[in-house]
């Protein structure tokens, strides 16, 4: 919490994650331009918004975006907003809605999470059906190559396949790039798994998502997928209730 107000207290920083609002997904390049500012500036104060997770970096073959990460800004707002109340400090979440908007050429939602695990570990998570039914209420079944298909089956003996695609890229123990089929067109979802220190950082991005509303159910469908995934890999068991299934 330290590192994210410590982020906001600089009005550059404010202003990095004001022009990611606008065009979320930009390059090092990109931002320099826009702000008049030199690169190794633009590094410096990034590495800041990257420590406190505000800024999610995503490698597209050579060059690194830069995405804006909701995740810190909702826990500022469970702690200080929701507790007190005060209306200075309700820009916040302003910034948080701001981080969840995208571009249509752009990834739709970006989650970033650490969890106290291995890249190994977290990839049989991702990937083991009788893992992924124990936290996600659905077992991921699939060989896990490339062209292979995948599907998310019910863990009621039914055999329905509620979701299904491609794996597009399997590299294990650190990416995994799956497409999420529907009717009209299908979604990307992609898992990228870095060893970072002792641990481990967890980036998902969800692609192509078809409308807003599509948008609003990846970001609390994911939030409350990777929390449960998170803790039955730190604990040895999954949350006490299924996040989603719970009312607000």
């Amino acid at each position: 919490m330290d590192l994210v107000f410590k982020a906001l207290s600089d009005p550059t920083r404010r202003l990095l994650l004001d022009r990611l609002h606008e065009q979320n997904g930009q390059t090092l390049a990109e931002l320099c331009a826009r702000l008049a500012m030199t690169r190794q500036s633009a590094t410096q104060h990034l590495a800041v918004l990257e420590a406190a997770n505000l800024v999610a970096p995503v490698r597209r073959g050579r060059e690194k975006l830069h995405y804006l990460n909701p995740v810190p800004l909702h826990e500022v707002q469970q702690r200080w907003i929701d507790k007190f109340e005060q209306p200075r400090l309700r820009s916040l979440s302003a910034i948080k809605r701001r981080a969840e908007e995208t571009m249509s050429d752009r990834p739709a939602f970006v989650y970033v999470t650490y969890i106290e695990s291995t890249p190994e570990r977290v990839w049989a998570a991702l990937t083991d059906a009788d893992i992924t039914a124990r936290y996600w209420g659905h077992a991921n079944v699939s060989e896990w190559t490339a062209g292979s298909r995948w599907e998310h089956v019910r863990t009621d003996g039914s055999g329905i396949a509620d979701v299904a695609g491609t794996v597009v890229e399997s590299t294990p123990p650190r990416r995994l790039v799956t497409t999420w089929d529907g009717e009209d067109d299908s979604s990307v979802v992609t898992f990228d798994i870095e060893r970072y220190h002792e641990i481990v950082r967890l980036t998902v991005t969800h692609e192509n998502l078809a409308d807003e509303r599509d948008r609003a159910e990846a970001a609390s469908g994911w939030a409350a997928v990777l929390a449960n995934l998170k803790t039955l890999l730190e604990t040895g068991h999954v949350l006490p209730r299924e996040p989603w299934a719970m009312s607000r």
